[in-house]
């Protein structure tokens, strides 16, 4: 059977995807070891703020009132083969901070809080893809793909990432937001079952606020961003906040090895703040992992971790809103990789 070239292309991606089953779970390290998220700060100093931020913060408490995990989002892996879907900019995206190229999209994969690619629920409907084989991170806010097969693709905010950088403070431009407020990349804060099964996670992890208790338009790095929503004093946390539980918390009296290992990794590395919203943490959905949430642990088993078990790790300087996104590059336009960058150099925390 003879077919045209647009009619033969369908036909081996329906027959590629048939092939393929489900895609496998991304997995870190996304980035250099000298990124700041795989920084240890178990024993950097605290800000000139913290018991400030500590106090107010523990007066208010959590999102939804005590420490909770949104086990919601996927993070999916391409390899070089992944078809590549261009789509079209809806107005969550934003010029210049977002990125316009096409994205590989594996089949069989699923938005965050979607069992496929379409967005029916209204939600953040995140898309993560990491491609070892080129050294990209896709993260994009707001993705609807109603078709994946002809590519009706509609999305808000893609930020690319280009994961052999360890970035500078300014990231991909101070001012700039990425797929998340803070401007930062999601992936690497994502805690994963097979991660937690494995008895340790050997990063900082996302962390998140009701916008009332986000500092009014004031960031920190590595956040090169805040948002207009923000409207808390300026005893609040601003978005790029990293916040350290206690050396000395009773990690005992958690009530099993999963929250544990989450309670270390804490200590260690840190929580930082990077979007508003209700539920605290943000875990990895386990569709594509190897091991799974269930037995491991729940959303409710870090509830007795509160504000006041918690420290501010000394942030630097604090940045306005006022500021617009001037980005650096590498800048991801039309295919075009533009520039490259120094290896981070700043000061941790």
């Amino acid at each position: 059977m003879r077919c045209g070239a647009a009619l033969c292309g369908l036909l081996l991606f329906a027959l590629s995807a048939e092939a393929q089953g489900p895609p496998p779970a991304g997995h870190g390290p996304y980035f250099p070891a000298d990124a700041p998220w795989y920084q240890d700060i178990s024993a950097a100093p605290l800000d000139a703020e913290s018991s400030l931020v500590i106090n107010w913060l523990n007066g208010v408490g959590w999102g939804g009132g005590q420490m909770q995990i949104d086990f919601s989002i996927e993070v999916l892996q391409a390899d070089a083969g992944t078809h590549l879907c261009p789509f079209t900019p809806t107005d969550d995206f934003f010029n210049p901070d977002c990125d316009h190229v096409p994205i590989p999209v594996p089949v069989g994969g699923a938005l965050e809080g979607e069992s496929g690619y379409e967005c029916t629920g209204d939600g953040d409907c995140h898309l993560l893809v990491v491609s070892p084989s080129t050294h990209k991170l896709y993260e994009m806010w707001r993705a609807n793909i109603t078709d994946l097969s002809t590519c009706q693709f509609q999305g808000g905010c893609l930020a690319v990432w280009d994961t052999s950088l360890t970035y500078p403070p300014i990231a991909r431009g101070q001012g700039c937001t990425s797929a998340d407020g803070a401007g930062f990349p999601m992936a690497p804060l994502l805690f994963s079952a097979d991660e937690v099964a494995a008895g340790h996670i050997d990063h900082a992890i996302r962390f998140i606020l009701p916008n009332s208790r986000i500092r009014q338009h004031v960031y920190v790095h590595p956040a090169t961003h805040t948002t207009n929503p923000t409207s808390g004093p300026p005893s609040a946390p601003p978005y790029g906040t990293r916040l350290r539980l206690r050396a000395d918390y009773p990690l005992a009296s958690l009530p099993n090895e999963g929250a544990r290992v989450v309670a270390r990794a804490m200590q260690k590395y840190g929580i930082l703040l990077a979007d508003g919203g209700t539920i605290a943490l943000t875990a990895q959905n386990d569709t594509f992992t190897t091991a799974k949430w269930s037995g491991l642990l729940g959303s409710h088993d870090l509830a007795a971790l509160h504000v006041s078990d918690f420290q501010m790790v000394a942030a630097g300087d604090r940045y306005s809103i006022a500021v617009d996104c001037v980005r650096t590059t590498p800048l991801f336009y039309d295919g075009l990789e533009l520039g490259s960058l120094a290896k981070w150099s700043g000061a941790v925390p």
